[in-house]
């Protein structure tokens, strides 16, 4: 047996879990402002534009996780199918999302923990969600997938009573007084390129989704189940935010709010009790907590896959804990990294993310262009719709998605691309030589 081989313990179920915890159904509430303002009040319209977005590329995920199914996601797919210094680099680019994923995610725990207490410093708070966090994916997958099951069910019910207070509010007259409306969908006075804009936004909700591709070495059958987490973690997380969106706009018609950012709390106060201000609190802080745990835990995954390739150094990030299975080095690391989030806002600490996910997608869409319609030449009609088309559609997608973000983001993550190519040219003596590789079947 493999010493250096990740524990196979995830079945579909727990894959589903890790995927649902990361996209955070509450995330629905938190973004729910952003989204409003910017589709002009047509947030379930968005909502169905950016599932239909994102499908495309979570279609092409399932393909490659078919083909490869190794730990690396979007660096194994690149370099296997079209290039193997283009897939460092994509590796790299990638890498920065992941690795700048948890910070942010447990930072902003931390900022709403220290704003409900103010006595406690917001470093404090921060401190904790790491050394936690990291204690639990030290122990394995498994464990992590245990807890993510109980952190879901307390956003599902948390959401579930909003639901519950929202549709009593409607039958009592508040906003539209009604639980049947086509509003939310369409508005033929506002011009589509609205809806458009809310879904460029609402697809933050299901950045993330891909992540699950970083545990094909810790699943059971994973050609055949991790195929299916991927497509239903993005349905089952898209229903959620069509029901939120629906429901919230319903009884909040209006897409002017003083703070975006907070608006579903602001509307939370105005249809429940007072006491459920806290417990939506309690809500928003188990949903950051939940998806920093699958963060750290899939960043890991890919430091050790490219570890293990040798890409990054081998001795650190290329070996598991003997006795947990789990790539304990690349899990600490992410946990001190995050430390730095200490002297940054959530802003910077966000600046990247976005920009690894969407060149992420383009290149897993490339890679299944590259795979099974030039390499294995399905080009049957089926072959060409799955394999040509859809993405396509899905490459494109993000493209349009990546050109709209801001200009900080761009700019910064564009230099940590030539970073990447500085050292690609390091590592392969000026483009000589290819990267180090395992080989797929090691």
């Amino acid at each position: 047996m493999n010493d250096n081989t990740l524990k196979r313990t995830m079945k579909l179920r727990h894959l589903v879990i890790f995927g649902i915890a990361f996209l955070t159904p509450m995330i629905a509430y938190t973004i729910y402002g952003v989204i409003a303002t910017a589709s002009h009040g047509v947030e379930s319209g968005a909502i169905c534009f950016a599932v239909i977005a994102m499908l495309f590329t979570a279609l092409s995920y399932g393909h490659m996780a078919k083909a490869y199914p190794t730990a690396g996601s979007t660096y194994t797919y690149t370099r296997k199918a079209i290039n193997s210094k283009l897939g460092v680099i994509a590796g790299w680019i990638v890498l920065l999302g992941y690795v700048f994923f948890p910070m942010a995610i447990w930072l902003i725990g931390a900022s709403y923990l220290s704003a409900a207490v103010p006595a406690v410093p917001s470093w404090v708070w921060l401190v904790g969600f790491i050394v936690i966090t990291s204690a639990i994916n030290f122990f394995g997958a498994e464990v992590g997938s245990k807890i993510n099951f109980v952190l879901v069910g307390i956003q599902v019910g948390i959401i579930i009573a909003f639901l519950a207070f929202t549709i009593k509010a409607l039958t009592e007259g508040m906003g539209e007084g009604t639980l049947a409306s086509f509003s939310p969908f369409y508005n033929p006075d506002i011009d589509f390129s609205y809806t458009v804009a809310g879904a460029a936004a609402a697809c933050y909700c299901f950045l993330g989704f891909d992540a699950l591709t970083t545990f094909t070495e810790d699943a059971v059958e994973p050609t055949k189940n991790i195929p299916r987490a991927i497509i239903l973690t993005m349905l089952i997380c898209g229903a959620i935010f069509l029901v939120v969106t629906y429901f919230t706009h319903l009884v909040h018609p209006s897409f002017e709010y003083a703070n975006p950012d907070n608006a579903a709390y602001d509307i939370a106060r105005q249809v429940a009790p007072t006491v459920f201000g806290a417990i939506f609190l309690v809500g928003t802080i188990v949903g950051q907590f939940a998806a920093g745990l699958s963060a750290q835990a899939s960043g890991a995954r890919l430091l050790y896959a490219m570890g293990r390739d040798g890409v990054m150094p081998k001795k650190f990030f290329g070996t598991l804990n003997q006795k947990t299975k789990t790539p304990a080095n690349a899990i600490f690391l992410i946990g001190a990294v995050a430390l730095l989030a200490i002297f940054l806002d959530v802003t910077k600490a966000t600046a990247y993310i976005n920009f690894g996910g969407f060149v992420a997608f383009f290149f897993v869409n490339l890679s299944v262009i590259a795979q099974y319609y030039v390499k294995k030449k399905e080009r049957s009609l089926k072959g060409t719709i799955l394999y040509l088309i859809f993405p396509i559609l899905g490459a494109l997608l993000c493209l349009y998605l990546l050109v709209h973000l801001d200009r900080f983001a761009i700019v910064l993550g564009c230099a940590w691309t030539v970073a990447g190519i500085i050292y690609l040219l390091i590592l392969t003596k000026g483009f000589k030589q290819e990267p180090p590789e395992l080989g797929i079947d090691d």
